[in-house]
């Protein structure tokens, strides 16, 4: 017994060694893997456009990477910048020079991997830091309203600090500007100006969704040596739907919340000549007391027209000077007739409870006045006055996507190589 265990020992041996010493041999006699081996320094063999004494380059002029010697040439470059979002070129067929097909950002830090091989397929490698100087000029975004809670008709709006005329440079703000929302909804910006845009979906807002805007704009090239500059992102919320409809022909308001009726209001709305705009408006603001003076509608002071008076529990709708308000000086018209210079009269109770129910944002629509319609932008939130059709004609991306998008879709995407 123990002689047989004694001779099994060597034989284990044997089939365990022999396996190594035959691929040690294999080893030491076959050609080396150019695969396997470690990148070399391709400092030599790559040629950058760059200022290579690190003085900051033009935005405006493109990235190039040329392969030197003829047995070398580049396979692969990758272009980022300082928060890893990916710059776009091209590399030709033949390997021997990559070229940047995107715009620059100013004022931006990039990083280049330049992959390469030499006339012997053996993998060379060289990283490459970049830096543009910053814009001449810094296009700002404001957006508005300020954070906080609004009703579903609430337009997003965007004020830029210099004039975008060229519709094409339009396109390019308006792709940086993004506004997401929770619920999702269809929406486009509307450039009210050259300096101005609103943002709306194609109905309200939903009830009780989170509004997010942002802008990508930073260090993107709009015109010339105009570039954009940090914005500070906006969140807003919308409360419960609070829509209030009056027919001023029939004098009555009525106010719901969710699409259930919460009250049906006796008022009175502009006589002839001072016509209740008809059409949706949104509430701007709530003051507990203003003066009214009929010389701030162009009434002239002593003229039979002419009114000064104090007025309590006032929701505004115009920049003009309508309002929602207690008007008891006419309680006897209320739900009979039309007698005001413009404005919504009610009782003081409800003009109270009017005042404590709705929120700016929220929406106050007229019907059966005789007077014109609501204008979309210039006095007030007029904004659900256009189609969506026309709305939509306001944009300077009608052929192409609507809300925006990560200008990483236009300008900061993986080389195509």
């Amino acid at each position: 017994m123990s002689h047989t265990s004694r001779s099994r020992i060597p034989i284990r041996c044997a089939l365990l060694v022999t396996p190594l010493a035959i691929g040690a041999v294999a080893c030491a006699g076959s050609p080396s893997d150019p695969l396997a081996d470690k990148p070399y320094d391709a400092a030599e063999q790559v040629v950058f456009n760059g200022d290579p004494h690190g003085r900051q380059a033009d935005p405006d002029q493109p990235l190039e990477v040329t392969a030197k010697g003829g047995g070398s040439r580049i396979t692969d470059v990758t272009a980022t910048d300082a928060t890893g979002r990916y710059l776009r070129g091209e590399l030709t067929a033949d390997g021997k020079r990559w070229r940047s097909t995107a715009p620059l950002a100013a004022g931006a830090h990039y990083t280049l991997r330049v992959s390469t091989e030499n006339a012997d397929g053996r993998p060379g490698r060289r990283t490459i830091s970049y830096d543009t100087a910053p814009a001449d000029t810094l296009l700002r975004v404001r957006f508005g309203p300020d954070s906080g809670t609004y009703g579903v008709g609430q337009p997003v709006t965007a004020e830029l600090s210099a004039p975008v005329k060229n519709r094409k440079d339009q396109a390019t703000v308006e792709r940086a500007l993004r506004v997401s929302s929770r619920p999702a909804v269809e929406g486009a910006w509307h450039w009210v100006d050259d300096r101005s845009l609103h943002y709306r979906p194609r109905a309200y807002w939903p009830a009780r969704a989170t509004i997010t805007v942002r802008s990508h704009l930073d260090g993107i090239k709009v015109a010339g040596g105009l570039y954009g500059g940090p914005t500070k992102p906006l969140t807003l919320r919308t409360g419960a739907r609070i829509e209030a409809v009056t027919d001023a022909a029939a004098h009555r308001m009525t106010v719901r919340r969710d699409g259930r009726t919460l009250r049906t209001i006796p008022v009175t709305t502009g006589k002839p000549g001072f016509d209740t705009r008809n059409g949706v408006k949104v509430v701007l603001a709530k003051e507990s007391f203003v003066r009214m003076r009929g010389t701030s509608i162009g009434i002239a002071e002593g003229s039979s027209e002419s009114y000064d008076l104090p007025v309590h529990w006032a929701t505004r709708v115009t920049w003009s000077g309508e309002y929602v308000h207690a008007a008891p000086w006419s309680a006897g018209s209320h739900g009979a007739a039309n007698v005001s210079h413009g404005c919504t009269g009610m009782s003081t109770a409800n003009a109270r409870w009017f005042f404590d129910t709705v929120r700016p944002g929220d929406l106050v629509t007229v019907t059966g006045s005789g007077g014109t319609t609501m204008t979309p932008f210039d006095n007030g939130f007029g904004d659900w006055n256009l189609s969506w059709d026309k709305w939509r004609q306001g944009s300077a991306l009608t052929t192409g996507p609507r809300d925006g998008g990560d200008p990483a879709d236009a300008a900061r995407l993986r080389p195509a190589i």
